[in-house]
């Protein structure tokens, strides 16, 4: 028999800090009406980044990831509802259906159903290890535990977040070799300049960088490189994500790459934010932890009739063998690269303006980088900028 639990103000869909967010900005802003956050995984809201860094390195306590402490969501009177998938939603009632056939209704509705990580095609693929998740670091640092030092590991995929995980591993005395398709780390995407920076600070720390190779099989203690053996204990693969768009094209919302929104992150029906990494924002599709706060920050004011601001610059951080890395901007397109601090600051310049910032070691605060990046200096205006912009040191 069908149940309708309840019907809500806001039902939030997704157990990530782009609901997380939503939630804390429409209370912070007065909003006094029901909100309900639904999560498929068994657990609250959790930030992702430290699940390839910091969790995966040191033993520590899951409650450090967490997006809110769980206390939380009482004292904001957010009710939460884990280990939930909605497997249908209808805009038009509005209704979303659970798995066990739960019915809730709902006035407005915030989808943050985040991005899947992408499987290998080739055969044995199935037994590379995958990191998305909680369960999933924990999985992988006990597999490493078991391997002991020296033992060797193939990470394939030198994205952010195989070069993250090889960090990571090689600081617990394995040996990784990342395998990487395009000639440059991160598939070439942050340029030569850098992609070199990072090739060198990773072998440095006893990483293997495989470039402009592809592995083609994968058996249990091996990855094949066409008819090179490379042994390993176990291999991980890290090879991008695919946004969760099953529930928005079941319920007849636009997507490509992404559910599309506008600059306020609505969806094509009414009554329907989008936020996170399944959200393709105003032409945009940026898969990280900022974009995903701010995301469901800016949904809640939509919500709210409040005014939204100005979509910001992105800025994503990354690790390469222990040092950090802040990249600001995502320019499509550059024709210079230079280093306006030697091995610390890397300008990405079109036709003389900057459109890009990298930004090595913590040397230059992001939100300052970003305000730099947002006016699209000349060369020399960056240069001034820099100058006068306090030198914080390599943490």
């Amino acid at each position: 028999m069908e149940l309708l639990e309840r019907t809500v103000d806001v039902l939030l869909i997704g157990g990530g800090v782009a609901s997380t967010r939503c939630a804390r900005t429409l209370r912070r802003h007065g909003f006094d009406g029901s909100i309900l956050l639904v999560g498929d995984e068994g657990r609250l809201p959790y930030n992702r980044p430290p699940l390839s860094k910091e969790l995966l390195r040191d033993d520590l306590p899951d409650e450090l990831v967490l997006a809110e402490p769980e206390a939380w969501y009482a004292r904001r009177d957010v009710d939460v509802r884990l280990g939930a998938a909605v497997v249908d939603l209808d805009p038009e009632e509005p209704l979303a259906v659970l798995a066990d056939g739960t019915r809730i209704g709902f006035e407005r509705c915030l989808l943050a159903t985040g991005a899947e990580p992408r499987t290998l095609p080739i055969e044995g693929g199935e037994v590379a290890l995958l990191l998305r998740t909680l369960p999933d670091s924990r999985a992988l640092r006990m597999r490493a535990q078991r391997a002991g030092a020296g033992a060797g590991v193939t990470v394939i995929g030198g994205g952010f977040i195989g070069v993250e995980v090889a960090s990571a591993l090689a600081t617990l005395g394995l040996r990784p070799t990342v395998v990487e398709m395009a000639d440059h780390l991160w598939g070439g995407s942050l340029g030569g300049a850098l992609a070199t920076w990072g090739v060198d600070r990773l072998r440095a720390a006893g990483i293997g960088v495989r470039l402009g190779s592809a592995v083609t099989r994968l058996d249990d203690d091996a990855a094949w490189i066409g008819e090179e053996r490379l042994a390993h204990a176990f291999a991980v693969a890290g090879i991008g994500v695919r946004p969760r768009v099953g529930l928005a094209e079941s319920a007849g919302l636009e997507h490509d790459d992404g559910i599309v929104t506008d600059a306020a992150q609505r969806t094509s029906r009414r009554g329907i934010w989008a936020a996170g990494d399944v959200a393709r924002v105003d032409g945009h599709r940026v898969e990280h932890w900022h974009a995903a706060r701010e995301a469901g920050e800016r949904a809640a004011l939509s919500m709210l009739g409040l005014p939204v601001p100005s979509l910001p610059v992105p800025w994503l951080f990354s690790e390469v063998a222990g040092v950090p890395i802040d990249v600001v901007g995502d320019a499509a397109h550059w024709d210079e690269e230079q280093w306006m601090r030697e091995g610390s600051v890397l300008a990405y310049l079109d036709a003389g303006h900057l459109v890009q910032l990298a930004v090595i070691g913590s040397e230059v605060d992001p939100a300052l980088a970003r305000a730099l990046v947002e006016r699209r200096p000349t060369r020399e205006e960056v240069r001034g900028a820099l100058d006068s912009m306090p030198f914080r040191g390599r943490s």
